[in-house]
């Protein structure tokens, strides 16, 4: 049976040392400010825009939630996104998305100061993940490095398969896997609809990373024995959250993530980083 690879017990650690470096800024008079902005009633996104400010209230991160209705003009949010660059208070902006239909959402992502930038995805801040520099890194795909280097999965110079090309995980997290860091430095393949036999690649992976949103596309025939499993991609089957990795995945996997607390946990704790990371390269 596959070890779980619990990122409900990694964020609870990183959120302590957060803590502690949120405190050391308050310390030096520095309060770490983040702002959210939510256009519209949309009840996913709200409940993920109330999670982040629990989030942020539990070590001690100022949150600001800017809330505006659906009938906002492209022009009125970003006004708001420019007075959040101007605001010195604020170190980190989160745009959530989807906005509503007819809004252009490349154009108010690129709005956002790259500085800001809470999420990683800002283009500026890709480009430096490609050339690999210092900079805000995308959540979830950080996340996942996190989970498995806390696990001590291998993952230096091993084959690492991601299933899904999609610009919040599957592209970063294949450009991070490859560079050479700690924790990364991987052979990298990135698979997707238009790649004729998947289970041929997959199951050559010592590191599986499923992206797709396809519930239960990861199933035991397509994964080597002994290899770790993530299931990064999620999909709603009514109000039930689903897995792209089937439950039986687990008899074969030498790691594996949990359905419920594995990868969403760490691309929070990962934005909790990044927005006090923000807040200490001003100061």
């Amino acid at each position: 049976m596959a070890e779980l690879l619990d990122g409900e017990r990694v964020a609870a650690r990183m959120k302590m040392e957060l803590a502690d470096r949120v405190g050391a800024l308050s310390a030096r008079g520095v309060r770490v400010g983040l702002a959210t902005v939510l256009v519209g009633d949309d009840g996913p996104s709200a409940k993920y825009v109330a999670m982040k400010h629990a989030d942020c209230e539990a070590i001690g991160v100022h949150s600001v939630g800017v809330h505006l209705p659906a009938s906002a003009t492209q022009a009125e949010v970003e006004a708001e996104i420019d007075r959040l660059n101007a605001d010195d208070a604020i170190h980190s902006i989160l745009v959530q998305l989807p906005l509503p239909a007819g809004m252009n959402e490349e154009e108010v992502l690129l709005r956002v100061d790259p500085r800001k930038d809470v999420d990683g995805l800002h283009p500026v801040n890709l480009g430096r993940l490609v050339m690999g520099a210092p900079g805000p890194l995308p959540c979830t795909p950080a996340g996942i490095v996190e989970l498995l280097a806390s696990y001590h999965v291998p993952v230096e110079g091993r084959h690492v398969v991601i299933i899904g090309r999609g610009l919040t995980i599957g592209r970063p997290l294949a450009l991070l896997m490859a560079l050479k860091r700690p924790g990364c430095n991987a052979a990298v393949t990135v698979v997707h609809t238009g790649v004729d036999d998947v289970a041929e690649l997959t199951r050559s992976a010592d590191v599986l990373v499923a992206a797709a949103g396809v519930a239960g596309l990861v199933t035991p025939d397509m994964v080597r024995p002994g290899a770790a499993v993530v299931a990064a991609g999620t999909s709603w089957s009514g109000t039930r959250l689903m897995s792209d990795v089937a439950p039986e995945v687990a008899d074969v996997a030498g790691w594996i993530t949990p359905r419920l607390g594995g990868v969403g946990p760490m691309t929070r704790a990962m934005l909790l980083y990044n927005a006090v990371r923000a807040a200490e390269k001003v100061r």
